[in-house]
């Protein structure tokens, strides 16, 4: 059986792409702006050493399967396609044709010699060294290669686009500021960013709102960057980016808190402890603005460990539906006063973050290698499709620390700018 044939069985002969194969075996549209290559039989060990997503990313990775043109396309344009039924003869050709293959593949993967952009962690799941581990992986990867790919602001968290011809770094900039307007931000505040990143909440706060602000990473090389860029603001004096577990912080009595893209490393089980930890470090009318990816609800049960992101991007990552996050936030007395879905602004936020690596794409590769920039290609093209497709969400939830009633809130509060 050809190579084209199976992809006939799976997709339809009538497929919008084109399919072209190492066997010489072609299918699909002829001409489309999107072709898949199938280079070599290394991509099928790839492929059934574990059949589906992760499977499909070890071959793309290893650029045994190459897609040639844009991959969010692609994407779409297999979004409609239902795998097909196979008559029982042609399962028999497939196993006659490709068994020795699979065994071949189940084999070396059985041994545990896994592709070296797959991470195995080690330790009890959120226990603070394997969370250090896991953020290591994602985000040690190299400053210079994350320049290239999130620009100026080097924020790697959904922006908000003022309108919708906005650059990234505007949409970054706002981002920034929404979060302040909505923690009521004034001079003199003392402020804690959890899971800060390389800084850019801590730097806006302290230049814009005059706020005496900490912010914690359990990355090292984000932690050095953005202490290095307080310093250079001249802002040491009242701003700060450790390398620390939100978890150690020892400073409490914080007007506010910013967590931005933190609770996704969290676990839903320990959102309880979460929420009631950084409920510990505000007074009484402080603020929490907890800025988080979610799924779209909470009906399809998730197996993270065998996904692509869990494997090569997020280790231990886990999103949940955001009702899940506001009973957790709520449980834990923190009253909540506002909600918002910015889910579009990310899909924008992704595109350009795609824009910027294939414009950077061989400095990129020289930074970091083609294998782990195959990765971030992939991961951001999917990610884009989630966020355009309503299959995953970006929530803001405003938290008060009530006290006897009183939250601190105005009646109707507003986030619009004033300056």
């Amino acid at each position: 059986m050809k190579l084209a044939e199976v992809f006939d069985s799976v997709a339809g002969a009538d497929a919008p792409v084109e399919f072209v194969a190492y066997d010489g075996s072609k299918t699909g549209a002829p001409g489309s702006p999107v072709r898949i290559e199938v280079r070599s039989p290394r991509a099928l060990e790839l492929f059934m050493s574990h059949p589906g997503q992760v499977g499909l990313a070890r071959a793309y990775v290893a650029g045994e399967v190459e897609i040639v043109g844009d991959v969010v396309e692609l994407f779409e344009a297999l979004s409609d396609v239902r795998p097909k039924q196979m008559p029982t003869s042609e399962k028999l050709r497939l196993v006659r044709d490709y068994g020795p293959t699979f065994v071949k593949a189940g084999k070396v993967f059985n041994r545990g010699e896994l592709p070296p952009e797959e991470k195995k962690l080690r330790g009890g799941r959120h226990s603070k060294g394997r969370d250090a581990e896991a953020i290591a992986h994602h985000y040690d990867v190299s400053n210079e290669f994350y320049r290239y790919v999130l620009g100026p602001s080097m924020a790697y968290t959904c922006a908000v686009f003022p309108t919708a011809d906005a650059t990234l770094e505007q949409a970054q900039e706002e981002k920034f500021d929404l979060v302040c307007r909505k923690l009521d931000l004034k001079p003199g505040m003392r402020v804690l960013d959890v899971g800060c990143g390389w800084g850019g909440m801590v730097l806006h706060a302290a230049q814009h709102y005059g706020v005496e602000i900490i912010g914690v990473t359990l990355s090292k090389a984000q932690a050095d960057w953005g202490q290095e860029a307080v310093v250079k603001a001249g802002l040491e004096s009242r701003a700060a980016v450790r390398f620390s577990d939100y978890r150690d912080v020892p400073e409490s009595d914080f007007d506010a808190i910013s967590s931005i893209g933190l609770t996704e490393h969290i676990g839903e089980k320990n959102y309880p402890a979460y929420f009631s930890f950084l409920r510990s470090k505000v007074k009484a009318e402080g603020r929490l603005l907890n800025h988080s990816i979610t799924r779209f609800d909470d009906q399809q049960k998730v197996r993270y460990r065998n996904s692509f992101v869990n494997r090569y991007i997020f280790p231990d990552g886990e999103l949940t539906g955001p009702a899940k996050i506001v009973t957790a936030l709520t449980n834990e007395g923190w009253e909540l006063q506002h909600e918002e879905n910015i889910r579009v602004h990310y899909a924008k936020t992704l595109h350009h973050w795609r824009m910027n690596l294939e414009d950077n794409w061989d400095a990129a590769v020289a930074e970091v290698g083609e294998r782990k920039a195959r990765v971030w290609r992939l991961y951001m093209a999917a990610s884009e499709y989630g966020f355009a497709h309503n299959i995953i969400q970006l929530h803001q939830f405003l938290g008060t620390n009530t006290v006897d009633g009183i939250s601190g809130m105005p009646l109707r509060p507003d986030f619009s700018r004033k300056r």
